[in-house]
């Protein structure tokens, strides 16, 4: 898993200094027991039946299994991603792929049917996070692919058509994609989800449901209309209850810093859980007396205009981040939640808010992560005699590591005895010169430090000899880090998923889910 945020790091380790933030621990059976009792006092059947109207339908998940869902009081492990260009870095692949081994995991602990469910954030409004992607070409250069915004502002990325700029950056893919057995299948995945006239919600939704519903992951889309729609009473109470809300999350905050923590999400003054889209894009609604303020257009609205100008366009007001897992509950019989680090640390915020809209917070679960390590990358590494962690070093680091290690041993012996001769005779000379006159301390100590900054100079020249004869080891090791941490970062928060599907096919997929592997123990009668 992730490396994240102190507090989530004592929820991860299960120490009792971060469980009041959170709902039980993603270790214990009988939590996830207890939060599946707690679903059930929400939702019945009806409920239940009504909850599969706001996925997507996939041929992959049985009419039979969903009746069976519905009628033996089925649950959900939830996860979800802002859309991102061609899918988006390795770690939405991984959130949906830990989704289904913990529904699968889930579903033997329980005895009910658990379905895992994807949740595409195209309500988003971030284009800087979403208009890009990474590959690494057949020469192992990373290649940056991004598309401009024909809107420059803040829409929702549900709403932001793309023409010819998309066109462009399917056609920038291909050129980078090698020649294999297995290229063209996804070459034609690619450009069959992102054609000219889609959104990027569009293309994120299909490719990433083309990798992962043949696994049983259904999809919902926040701008979905029917899930927008029973979304809406969530939204309302929120807005009727703004200060409130404030005042709860505030006091969750002060716990959380009392612990010797720090929030992962400021609780902004007067600020609403809600964005209204209007002309300007979407603002966040701040109070403002006993109406509303849209953040960046200074717009005055009553709480009536609000709601009027959203039952109008019901996508037009929307949850934030700490609201999106209330809406996700209201609509799902969630029991557990797949997240990242960044995710895992806002949920510790949002108790009273789930309590304060009649729900109970889901089990929050580390999504998995995994460095992959190809054959060619493997070969460079063991030639070097390196591991994976010692590149998260800049590559000159490394190198210059390694050639400390070649510089002969006559030399490496010659220079420690010279520093030590150095220090010795300066310390001679330092005794016998004070005993003359104290004020020689000063000239003496500067001879010392000269002479041993020349040692220095000289062995950098040595090691700067050897380097030169191993320029060809610097490369080898950029082209490593350059897989395993591109731009000096872990590979799935950058890399692009086609990259290794273009070269080993579904295969890669399966060696992942298979990895992925969820221990909870056994369940105590």
């Amino acid at each position: 898993m992730p490396e994240g945020p102190p507090l989530v790091e004592e929820y991860l380790k299960g120490a009792t200094v971060a469980a009041p933030f959170y709902s039980g621990s993603w270790k214990e059976p009988e939590d996830f027991i207890a939060v599946m009792h707690a679903v059930d006092g929400y939702f019945d059947q009806d409920r239940r039946r009504g909850a599969l109207e706001f996925v997507r339908e996939s041929s992959f998940v049985s009419p039979s299994r969903l009746d069976s869902w519905v009628e033996k009081g089925g649950l959900m492990v939830t996860t979800g991603q802002q859309p991102g260009l061609f899918g988006g870095p390795l770690y939405s692949l991984y959130k949906g792929l830990t989704a289904v081994r913990l529904a699968e995991r889930l579903e033997a602990l329980l005895k009910r049917p658990v379905l895992p469910i994807f949740w595409v954030a195209s309500e988003d409004h971030d284009w800087d996070e979403a208009d890009h992607t990474y590959l690494i070409d057949t020469s192992n250069e990373l290649v940056r692919l991004q598309i401009e915004d024909p809107v420059q502002g803040k829409r929702s990325l549900h709403r932001i058509v793309l023409e010819k700029e998309l066109e462009k950056a399917v056609s920038q893919a291909v050129q980078v994609f090698p020649t294999t057995d297995f290229s063209t299948p996804y070459i034609d995945l690619l450009q069959d989800c992102y054609n000219s006239g889609s959104t990027l919600a569009d293309g994120f939704h299909g490719l990433l449901g083309r990798l992962l519903e043949p696994l049983g992951v259904l999809f919902a889309d926040a701008a979905g209309s029917s899930l927008k729609e029973a979304s809406m009473p969530v939204l309302f109470s929120e807005l009727n209850n703004a200060q409130v809300h404030e005042e709860l999350l505030k006091g969750t905050l002060e716990k959380i810093e009392g612990a010797g923590f720090s929030a992962q999400v400021p609780i902004l003054e007067g600020g609403v859980n809600l964005f209204l889209e209007g002309p300007r894009g979407r603002e966040r609604i701040y109070r403002n007396g006993d109406g509303f303020e849209l953040h960046h257009s200074g717009e005055i609205l009553s709480g009536e205009e609000v709601r009027q100008r959203s039952l109008g366009d019901p996508c037009s007001l929307s949850p934030n981040v700490l609201l999106r897992p209330i809406v996700e509950s209201a609509v799902f019989p969630v029991v557990s939640y797949v997240g990242g680090p960044g995710e895992m640390a806002y949920y510790a915020q949002i108790q009273p808010l789930y309590e304060a809209h009649g729900l109970t917070m889901p089990i929050v679960f580390p999504r998995h992560s995994v460095t992959v390590v190809e054959a060619k990358v493997q070969r460079k590494l063991d030639k070097f005699g390196i591991d994976v962690e010692s590149l998260r070093r800049p590559a000159h680091e490394v190198v210059s590591e390694l050639a400390r290690k070649e510089v002969p041993d006559k030399i490496q012996l010659a220079l420690k005895e010279l520093r030590e001769m150095v220090n010795d005779g300066i310390s001679q000379l330092m005794e016998a010169s004070v005993s003359v006159d104290s004020t020689l301390a000063g000239p003496v100590n500067r001879a010392r430090n000269t002479s041993l900054a020349a040692l220095k100079n000289l062995e950098r020249k040595i090691l700067q000899s050897i380097k030169r004869e191993s320029e060809i080891t610097l490369l080898q090791i950029e082209v490593a880090q350059r897989h395993l941490f591109p731009e000096g970062k872990p590979q799935e928060r950058l890399l692009n998923p086609l990259y290794y599907l273009t070269r080993y096919g579904n295969p890669f997929i399966e060696a992942l889910v298979e990895s992925f592997e969820v221990d909870l123990p056994e369940r105590t009668e």
